[in-house]
């Protein structure tokens, strides 16, 4: 997703389909603070992945219109990802403007949403032709699984099998998601890779430069022990040499 700086608006002109289409519901963006987190850290993370491809669309909790002239026809995924329609900010995502519904979504499931989420939305994305729909139980209370995916085959949704390493695979963005023992973690099965966010990137260079330093200041304080050690040696050797010298 992409920000303005804080004090700068978002340069957005009121009209009467944006009336029409609003782009709040009203509802909070997360149940809790750990949602709120996981949810983060996933957009951040799929947004640093996909940054370099500029016909990726990431977003979150933004409503999504589906149906032209019916705004009751509407539906907010905590995440969505689409490939062909280019990034940009958006205030709604309208179908029949983009021309096309997301490839992923997902949700993060809460005591007051699992339901529809395993009910109503899986029905519905199933219909719109959403290829992956992936489901995410931060407290591991509500879900049958913590982690669920399916996969549209034949106009109907299909559960993703758990892999060898014990993640579940999305086709549709080439990537593994798994659950770990810090929360959800997302995996490149093609460069063998753990996904970051930038923050998380940032961090493990610094820790890194701090062992190389830690590590050359080790070295150098050997070194210098070590010459230390052969500078006595050889001195020693010299008043030995000296004292058999003076006997002769």
């Amino acid at each position: 997703m992409q920000t303005y700086p804080k004090g700068h608006p978002i340069p957005y002109a009121p009209t009467e389909e944006a009336d029409l289409y609003p782009d709040s519901d009203g509802e909070p963006m997360a149940a809790s603070d750990l949602h709120r987190d996981q949810l983060i850290w996933t957009l951040q993370t799929l947004e640093t992945h996909f940054a370099p491809q500029p016909e990726v669309y990431i977003s979150g909790d933004i409503l999504m219109y589906y149906e032209k002239g019916v705004p009751r026809r509407v539906v907010s995924p905590d995440v969505l990802v689409v490939f062909g329609v280019g990034q940009g900010l958006r205030r709604t995502y309208k179908v029949w403007e983009e021309g096309k519904t997301p490839d992923f979504v997902m949700e993060f499931s809460s005591e007051s949403t699992y339901q529809n989420d395993l009910s109503g939305k899986y029905d519905l994305y199933a219909e719109l032709g959403i290829q992956d729909y992936f489901l995410y139980d931060a407290e591991g209370l509500y879900l049958p699984s913590p982690l669920m995916g399916f996969q549209l085959v034949e106009g109907a949704y299909v559960e993703v099998p758990v892999g060898v390493a014990g993640g579940l695979h999305s086709p549709a963005l080439g990537l593994d998601f798994h659950v770990r023992d810090e929360g959800l973690g997302i995996y490149d099965p093609v460069v063998r890779e753990w996904l970051h966010t930038p923050a998380e990137t940032a961090e493990a260079r610094a820790e890194q430069e701090a062992v190389a330093r830690q590590t050359a200041e080790t070295r150098a304080e050997v070194a210098e022990t070590r010459a230390e050690q052969a500078e006595a040696e050889a001195a020693e050797l010299r008043e030995q040499l000296a004292r058999l010298q003076a006997r002769h």
